[in-house]
Protein backbone atom coordinates (compact mmCIF):
# COMPACT_ATOMS: atom_id res chain seq x y z
CA UNK A 1 0.00 0.00 0.00
CA UNK A 2 2.77 2.42 0.94
CA UNK A 3 4.75 1.59 -2.21
CA UNK A 4 1.65 2.06 -4.41
CA UNK A 5 0.82 5.46 -2.88
CA UNK A 6 4.42 6.60 -3.22
CA UNK A 7 4.56 5.54 -6.86
CA UNK A 8 1.25 7.29 -7.60
CA UNK A 9 2.45 10.53 -5.99
CA UNK A 10 5.71 10.40 -7.99
CA UNK A 11 3.75 9.87 -11.24
CA UNK A 12 1.39 12.79 -10.56
CA UNK A 13 4.28 15.11 -9.62
CA UNK A 14 6.21 14.21 -12.76
CA UNK A 15 3.12 14.65 -14.92
CA UNK A 16 2.35 18.03 -13.41
CA UNK A 17 5.95 19.07 -13.95
CA UNK A 18 5.78 18.00 -17.59
CA UNK A 19 2.54 19.94 -18.16
CA UNK A 20 3.92 23.02 -16.41
CA UNK A 21 7.16 22.78 -18.37
CA UNK A 22 5.24 22.47 -21.63
CA UNK A 23 3.09 25.46 -20.71
CA UNK A 24 6.15 27.56 -19.86
CA UNK A 25 7.87 26.52 -23.09
CA UNK A 26 4.74 27.31 -25.14
CA UNK A 27 4.28 30.67 -23.41
CA UNK A 28 7.93 31.58 -23.83
CA UNK A 29 8.17 30.44 -27.44
CA UNK A 30 6.74 33.64 -29.02
CA UNK A 31 9.11 35.78 -26.97
CA UNK A 32 12.09 33.58 -27.75
CA UNK A 33 11.26 33.78 -31.43
CA UNK A 34 10.94 37.54 -31.20
CA UNK A 35 14.31 37.81 -29.48
CA UNK A 36 15.96 35.70 -32.17
CA UNK A 37 14.31 37.74 -34.91
CA UNK A 38 15.36 41.01 -33.26
CA UNK A 39 18.94 39.82 -32.96
CA UNK A 40 19.22 38.77 -36.58
CA UNK A 41 17.01 41.21 -38.50
CA UNK A 42 17.99 44.82 -39.35
CA UNK A 43 16.36 47.07 -36.77
CA UNK A 44 15.32 49.72 -39.31
CA UNK A 45 13.63 47.46 -41.86
CA UNK A 46 9.83 47.84 -41.82
CA UNK A 47 7.73 44.69 -41.69
CA UNK A 48 6.55 43.26 -44.99
CA UNK A 49 3.29 44.87 -46.05
CA UNK A 50 3.70 47.73 -43.55
CA UNK A 51 2.56 51.20 -44.69
CA UNK A 52 5.26 53.66 -45.82
CA UNK A 53 7.29 54.95 -42.90
CA UNK A 54 6.12 58.24 -41.44
CA UNK A 55 9.09 60.37 -40.60
CA UNK A 56 9.09 62.80 -37.69
CA UNK A 57 9.81 66.45 -38.44
CA UNK A 58 12.07 68.85 -36.62
CA UNK A 59 12.79 72.55 -36.90
CA UNK A 60 16.28 73.99 -36.57
CA UNK A 61 16.35 77.01 -34.27
CA UNK A 62 18.55 78.62 -36.94
CA UNK A 63 15.40 78.84 -39.08
CA UNK A 64 14.29 81.76 -36.90
CA UNK A 65 17.74 83.36 -36.52
CA UNK A 66 20.09 83.80 -39.45
CA UNK A 67 22.91 85.25 -37.33
CA UNK A 68 21.27 88.64 -36.99
CA UNK A 69 22.38 90.83 -34.05
CA UNK A 70 19.39 89.85 -31.92
CA UNK A 71 19.08 86.13 -31.17
CA UNK A 72 15.70 84.44 -31.42
CA UNK A 73 15.10 82.57 -28.13
CA UNK A 74 15.28 78.77 -28.12
CA UNK A 75 12.10 78.60 -26.02
CA UNK A 76 10.34 80.60 -28.72
CA UNK A 77 11.29 78.06 -31.38
CA UNK A 78 9.98 75.27 -29.13
CA UNK A 79 6.68 77.17 -28.89
CA UNK A 80 6.55 77.56 -32.67
CA UNK A 81 7.24 73.85 -33.21
CA UNK A 82 4.53 72.85 -30.75
CA UNK A 83 2.01 75.16 -32.42
CA UNK A 84 2.82 73.64 -35.82
CA UNK A 85 2.59 70.07 -34.49
CA UNK A 86 6.28 69.45 -35.23
CA UNK A 87 7.86 66.82 -33.02
CA UNK A 88 11.46 68.03 -32.64
CA UNK A 89 13.80 71.01 -32.39
CA UNK A 90 17.44 71.15 -33.50
CA UNK A 91 19.29 73.57 -31.19
CA UNK A 92 22.01 75.78 -32.66
CA UNK A 93 24.76 76.08 -30.04
CA UNK A 94 25.56 79.68 -30.94
CA UNK A 95 21.92 80.59 -30.41
CA UNK A 96 21.93 79.66 -26.71
CA UNK A 97 21.69 82.70 -24.45
CA UNK A 98 24.33 81.20 -22.17
CA UNK A 99 25.65 77.82 -21.04
CA UNK A 100 24.61 77.95 -17.39
CA UNK A 101 23.00 74.73 -16.20
CA UNK A 102 19.83 76.39 -14.86
CA UNK A 103 19.17 77.90 -18.31
CA UNK A 104 19.82 74.58 -20.06
CA UNK A 105 17.47 72.75 -17.71
CA UNK A 106 14.75 75.36 -18.27
CA UNK A 107 15.01 74.71 -22.02
CA UNK A 108 14.80 70.95 -21.48
CA UNK A 109 11.78 71.34 -19.18
CA UNK A 110 10.06 73.72 -21.61
CA UNK A 111 10.52 71.27 -24.48
CA UNK A 112 9.16 68.35 -22.47
CA UNK A 113 6.11 70.25 -21.23
CA UNK A 114 5.31 71.21 -24.83
CA UNK A 115 5.71 67.66 -26.15
CA UNK A 116 8.74 68.54 -28.25
CA UNK A 117 11.96 66.49 -28.47
CA UNK A 118 15.36 68.18 -28.51
CA UNK A 119 16.97 66.17 -31.32
CA UNK A 120 20.36 67.67 -32.14
CA UNK A 121 22.84 70.25 -30.88
CA UNK A 122 24.38 71.91 -33.94
CA UNK A 123 27.83 73.21 -33.07
CA UNK A 124 30.68 74.74 -35.07
CA UNK A 125 34.26 73.52 -34.87
CA UNK A 126 37.18 72.89 -37.17
CA UNK A 127 39.60 69.99 -36.76
CA UNK A 128 41.67 71.02 -39.80
CA UNK A 129 44.73 73.13 -39.10
CA UNK A 130 48.51 72.90 -39.32
CA UNK A 131 48.59 74.47 -35.84
CA UNK A 132 48.54 71.62 -33.28
CA UNK A 133 47.53 73.95 -30.45
CA UNK A 134 44.58 75.23 -32.44
CA UNK A 135 43.43 71.65 -33.13
CA UNK A 136 43.71 70.89 -29.41
CA UNK A 137 41.43 73.83 -28.60
CA UNK A 138 38.89 72.67 -31.19
CA UNK A 139 38.83 69.18 -29.66
CA UNK A 140 38.32 70.72 -26.20
CA UNK A 141 35.47 72.84 -27.58
CA UNK A 142 33.82 69.75 -29.09
CA UNK A 143 34.10 67.87 -25.78
CA UNK A 144 32.60 70.88 -24.01
CA UNK A 145 29.63 70.93 -26.38
CA UNK A 146 29.10 67.21 -25.81
CA UNK A 147 28.57 68.05 -22.14
CA UNK A 148 25.98 70.68 -23.09
CA UNK A 149 24.15 68.21 -25.34
CA UNK A 150 24.04 65.67 -22.52
CA UNK A 151 22.70 68.25 -20.04
CA UNK A 152 19.94 69.07 -22.50
CA UNK A 153 19.16 65.38 -23.00
CA UNK A 154 20.01 65.65 -26.71
CA UNK A 155 21.08 62.35 -28.36
CA UNK A 156 23.07 63.73 -31.32
CA UNK A 157 25.48 66.57 -32.03
CA UNK A 158 26.31 68.06 -35.42
CA UNK A 159 30.04 68.32 -36.12
CA UNK A 160 32.09 69.51 -39.07
CA UNK A 161 35.26 67.94 -40.40
CA UNK A 162 36.66 71.40 -40.96
CA UNK A 163 38.21 73.47 -43.73
CA UNK A 164 41.50 75.23 -44.29
CA UNK A 165 40.13 78.77 -44.05
CA UNK A 166 42.02 80.14 -47.04
CA UNK A 167 38.78 81.98 -47.86
CA UNK A 168 38.02 83.86 -44.65
CA UNK A 169 34.61 85.31 -45.50
CA UNK A 170 31.67 82.88 -45.54
CA UNK A 171 29.96 85.12 -48.09
CA UNK A 172 32.99 84.74 -50.37
CA UNK A 173 33.08 80.99 -49.74
CA UNK A 174 29.46 80.73 -50.89
CA UNK A 175 30.24 82.76 -54.01
CA UNK A 176 32.94 80.18 -54.71
CA UNK A 177 30.41 77.32 -54.33
CA UNK A 178 31.92 76.22 -51.01
CA UNK A 179 35.31 75.41 -52.54
CA UNK A 180 38.56 76.94 -51.29
CA UNK A 181 42.20 76.50 -52.36
CA UNK A 182 44.67 74.55 -50.26
CA UNK A 183 47.30 76.43 -48.25
CA UNK A 184 50.85 76.24 -49.56
CA UNK A 185 52.71 73.09 -48.61
CA UNK A 186 49.73 70.97 -47.46
CA UNK A 187 47.50 68.36 -49.05
CA UNK A 188 44.01 67.06 -48.44
CA UNK A 189 45.68 63.97 -46.96
CA UNK A 190 46.96 66.16 -44.13
CA UNK A 191 43.47 67.51 -43.54
CA UNK A 192 41.77 64.13 -43.50
CA UNK A 193 44.33 62.80 -41.02
CA UNK A 194 43.69 65.78 -38.74
CA UNK A 195 39.89 65.50 -38.97
CA UNK A 196 39.91 61.76 -38.30
CA UNK A 197 42.25 62.18 -35.33
CA UNK A 198 40.14 65.00 -33.88
CA UNK A 199 36.93 62.98 -34.09
CA UNK A 200 38.60 59.91 -32.59
CA UNK A 201 39.67 61.95 -29.57
CA UNK A 202 36.00 62.78 -28.88
CA UNK A 203 34.55 59.29 -29.28
CA UNK A 204 35.09 57.96 -25.75
CA UNK A 205 33.29 60.91 -24.17
CA UNK A 206 30.50 60.76 -26.76
CA UNK A 207 29.95 57.09 -25.93
CA UNK A 208 30.02 57.76 -22.19
CA UNK A 209 27.42 60.53 -22.51
CA UNK A 210 25.33 58.70 -25.13
CA UNK A 211 25.57 61.47 -27.73
CA UNK A 212 26.10 60.45 -31.38
CA UNK A 213 28.54 62.61 -33.36
CA UNK A 214 26.76 63.53 -36.60
CA UNK A 215 29.13 64.60 -39.38
CA UNK A 216 27.54 67.14 -41.72
CA UNK A 217 28.40 67.94 -45.34
CA UNK A 218 29.21 71.44 -44.13
CA UNK A 219 31.80 72.50 -46.71
CA UNK A 220 35.48 71.71 -46.33
CA UNK A 221 36.61 68.07 -46.24
CA UNK A 222 33.11 66.76 -45.56
CA UNK A 223 31.64 68.79 -48.41
CA UNK A 224 31.46 65.74 -50.70
CA UNK A 225 29.92 62.31 -50.14
CA UNK A 226 33.33 60.77 -50.72
CA UNK A 227 34.85 62.94 -48.01
CA UNK A 228 32.05 62.16 -45.56
CA UNK A 229 32.30 58.43 -46.16
CA UNK A 230 36.10 58.45 -46.00
CA UNK A 231 36.02 60.00 -42.52
CA UNK A 232 33.09 57.86 -41.34
CA UNK A 233 34.69 54.61 -42.48
CA UNK A 234 38.14 55.47 -41.15
CA UNK A 235 36.78 56.35 -37.69
CA UNK A 236 34.67 53.18 -37.76
CA UNK A 237 32.64 53.77 -34.60
CA UNK A 238 28.93 53.41 -33.76
CA UNK A 239 29.21 56.86 -32.19
CA UNK A 240 29.97 58.58 -35.50
CA UNK A 241 27.18 58.77 -38.09
CA UNK A 242 26.41 61.13 -40.96
CA UNK A 243 24.19 64.19 -41.12
CA UNK A 244 23.33 64.99 -44.74
CA UNK A 245 22.11 68.53 -45.31
CA UNK A 246 20.00 68.49 -48.48
CA UNK A 247 21.10 72.02 -49.39
CA UNK A 248 24.85 71.56 -49.07
CA UNK A 249 25.43 69.49 -52.20
CA UNK A 250 25.12 72.25 -54.77
CA UNK A 251 25.51 70.07 -57.89
CA UNK A 252 23.85 66.68 -58.51
CA UNK A 253 22.32 66.63 -55.02
CA UNK A 254 20.20 63.48 -55.42
CA UNK A 255 23.05 61.22 -56.53
CA UNK A 256 25.22 62.55 -53.70
CA UNK A 257 22.53 62.27 -51.03
CA UNK A 258 21.78 58.69 -52.04
CA UNK A 259 25.40 57.77 -51.24
CA UNK A 260 25.28 59.01 -47.66
CA UNK A 261 21.66 58.40 -46.58
CA UNK A 262 22.34 54.75 -45.59
CA UNK A 263 24.78 55.93 -42.87
CA UNK A 264 22.75 58.90 -41.64
CA UNK A 265 21.44 59.34 -38.10
CA UNK A 266 19.75 62.67 -38.83
CA UNK A 267 18.87 64.67 -41.95
CA UNK A 268 18.53 68.43 -42.35
CA UNK A 269 16.16 69.70 -45.05
CA UNK A 270 16.96 73.13 -46.46
CA UNK A 271 14.15 75.37 -47.72
CA UNK A 272 14.40 78.78 -49.39
CA UNK A 273 11.04 80.56 -49.43
CA UNK A 274 11.61 84.18 -50.43
CA UNK A 275 14.94 83.29 -52.03
CA UNK A 276 17.99 81.94 -50.23
CA UNK A 277 20.29 83.97 -48.01
CA UNK A 278 23.23 82.87 -50.19
CA UNK A 279 21.69 80.66 -52.90
CA UNK A 280 18.53 78.67 -53.61
CA UNK A 281 18.07 75.07 -54.70
CA UNK A 282 14.89 73.72 -56.24
CA UNK A 283 14.82 70.46 -54.30
CA UNK A 284 12.33 67.68 -55.03
CA UNK A 285 11.41 66.49 -51.54
CA UNK A 286 9.16 63.71 -52.76
CA UNK A 287 12.19 62.26 -54.51
CA UNK A 288 14.34 62.78 -51.40
CA UNK A 289 11.77 61.04 -49.19
CA UNK A 290 11.76 58.09 -51.60
CA UNK A 291 15.55 57.96 -51.34
CA UNK A 292 15.36 57.99 -47.55
CA UNK A 293 12.88 55.11 -47.55
CA UNK A 294 15.07 53.16 -49.96
CA UNK A 295 17.96 53.65 -47.53
CA UNK A 296 15.81 52.37 -44.61
CA UNK A 297 16.28 55.70 -42.84
CA UNK A 298 13.93 56.15 -39.87
CA UNK A 299 15.25 59.22 -38.05
CA UNK A 300 14.17 62.84 -37.88
CA UNK A 301 14.06 65.26 -40.81
CA UNK A 302 14.94 68.68 -39.43
CA UNK A 303 13.86 71.73 -41.41
CA UNK A 304 16.52 74.41 -41.88
CA UNK A 305 14.68 77.35 -43.37
CA UNK A 306 17.29 79.59 -45.02
CA UNK A 307 15.08 81.85 -47.08
CA UNK A 308 14.61 85.60 -46.92
CA UNK A 309 10.87 85.41 -46.26
CA UNK A 310 9.84 86.09 -42.65
CA UNK A 311 10.33 82.93 -40.60
CA UNK A 312 6.66 82.91 -39.55
CA UNK A 313 5.84 82.60 -43.24
CA UNK A 314 8.70 80.42 -44.46
CA UNK A 315 8.76 77.83 -41.66
CA UNK A 316 5.06 76.87 -41.86
CA UNK A 317 5.38 76.61 -45.65
CA UNK A 318 8.42 74.40 -45.15
CA UNK A 319 6.55 72.16 -42.73
CA UNK A 320 3.72 71.76 -45.23
CA UNK A 321 6.20 71.09 -48.06
CA UNK A 322 7.77 68.22 -46.11
CA UNK A 323 4.42 66.85 -44.95
CA UNK A 324 3.17 66.81 -48.53
CA UNK A 325 6.33 64.99 -49.59
CA UNK A 326 5.85 62.37 -46.89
Amino acid sequence: MTTSSSTRRHFLTAAAGSVAGAAITAAAAPFAGTARASASAPSQKPAAGAPPRRFKLGIATYSYWHFTPRKFPIEGVIDKAAALGVEGVDVLHRQLENEQNDYLQRIKRHAFLNGVDLICLSMHQNFVSQDAERRKKQIAHTLHCLEIAARLGIPSMRINAGRWGTIKSFDELMKNRGIEPLPAGVTDEDGFAQAIDGIRQCLARAAELGVILALENHWGLSGTPEGMLRIHDAVNSPWLKLLPDTGNFLEDPYDKLAKVFPKACYVQAKTYFGGGEWYSLDLDYKRIVRQLRAADYCGYIGIEFEGKAPADEGVPKSVQLLRDAM
